[in-house]
């Protein structure tokens, strides 16, 4: 754990009353590691998504957050798919997986059958104008990718109201996953958002205990010290967005520096 980190927790545990919490508190039945193993190896995934495991950790990630081949699962705004490819057949015999994002991923799913024909099916999912992922308790997991910066953009009313229904829709000892690109702590968060696509930890702790939820787990399996969190995420790998000659530099750097956060419904 880096210096900065621990630095983090520390104040939060002060600002919060809150233990700091270990990374490990779920492991998952026999069996599980294996068949998420087996799921990111698929051939079915594309060697650019591959390339990006080294800096996501997806087994451990989901493995972290206590996911089971029979649980239901809502995966929040899937984008591009990269964790629905991993998602959709381990949960295809036994769970149920559930994408709640644009009617542009249905359609995807449809043109693309053999990566994401597992998925049960997708709901429209765009706060704030389409906030509802199902029956109250009616999920056991609900995940979230690098998405919390681009809904605290459009308000903070609008992460808030995302945090709700994710709330409204898990049953009691539900999950809600969280990986987010991490701004420096305490850091102004709306500003961090709109600028650098970051988030401070503390703002989504703190946001996450308003809506109801309790933390359970925090990991720094997807930090990266070497990242400053001063610069737009998507100068930084993959995207590298800024100009050529600063890509050497940041490919060195790596992908974002992440928090990981695993809150449950009481």
């Amino acid at each position: 754990m880096s210096h900065r980190t621990r630095t983090f927790l520390l104040l939060l545990a002060g600002a919060l009353a809150l233990p700091c919490f270990a990374e490990a508190a779920t492991t998952p039945p026999s069996g599980t590691v294996a068949q998420l193993r087996h799921a990111v190896q698929g051939d079915w995934r594309s060697a650019a998504h591959k390339a990006r495991d080294r800096y996501r950790h997806p087994v451990e990630t989901l493995q972290f957050f206590g996911i089971r081949p029979d649980m239901t699962v809502i995966e929040l705004d899937p984008g591009g798919g990269w964790y629905s490819e991993i998602l959709a057949p381990f949960l295809y015999d036994h769970g149920h997986l559930i994408e709640a994002g644009s009617p542009k991923f249905a359609d995807r799913i449809k043109a693309e059958p053999a990566v994401f024909g597992h998925v049960e099916k997708v709901v429209p999912f765009t706060p704030p104008l389409q906030l509802t992922l199902g029956a109250p308790a009616s999920a056991d997991m609900v995940l979230t990718f690098r998405n919390t910066h681009d809904w605290l953009n459009r308000s903070p009313d609008t992460l808030a109201a995302a945090f709700k229904s994710v709330y409204d829709v898990l049953r009691p000892g539900g999950v809600f996953g969280v990986v987010e690109h991490r701004a420096r702590p305490f850091s102004d968060a709306v500003e961090s958002a709109r600028t650098l696509h970051r988030i401070p930890e503390d703002y989504l702790i703190a946001l996450a205990l308003k809506t109801g939820f309790r933390l359970d787990g925090v990991s720094q399996i997807n930090a990266n010290p070497k990242d400053p969190e001063d610069i737009n995420v998507h100068r930084l790998p993959p995207d590298l967005a800024g100009p050529d000659s600063e890509h050497a530099k940041l490919k060195a750097v790596g992908e974002s520096d992440r928090m990981t956060l695993r809150f449950v419904k009481p």
